[in-house]
């Protein structure tokens, strides 16, 4: 079964939250996951200067260790958070 680690889409429109998953990557988008990973909130509440970002690092890094492959935006988040290296594997060339 091929995983992947990815984001899910929660909250009411123009007010989103996303959820970091590892999930089967033959399943929808917001199917039920096999594990939450962290948490991205891009809105910016009153008087904060940085978006927020909750994950367990501990966990996404097993998950890449048996072989789960990020997609696209979640290298990108990875990678701003000190995760993963700039030239990590994952990197889109």
């Amino acid at each position: 079964m091929p995983v992947r680690l990815r984001m899910a889409m929660h909250g009411q429109r123009h007010n989103r939250i996303f959820h970091l998953v590892a999930i089967n990557q033959r399943t929808r988008r917001d199917a039920k996951p096999m594990e939450l990973l962290g948490i991205y909130d891009p809105a910016l509440k009153l008087g904060d200067t940085h978006k927020t970002v909750k994950w367990s690092v501990d966990r996404i890094k097993y998950w890449l260790g048996v072989g789960a492959l990020p997609s696209k935006s979640v290298v990108k988040l990875l990678e701003r958070g000190g995760v993963l290296p700039p030239d990590s594997k994952y990197h889109p060339k």
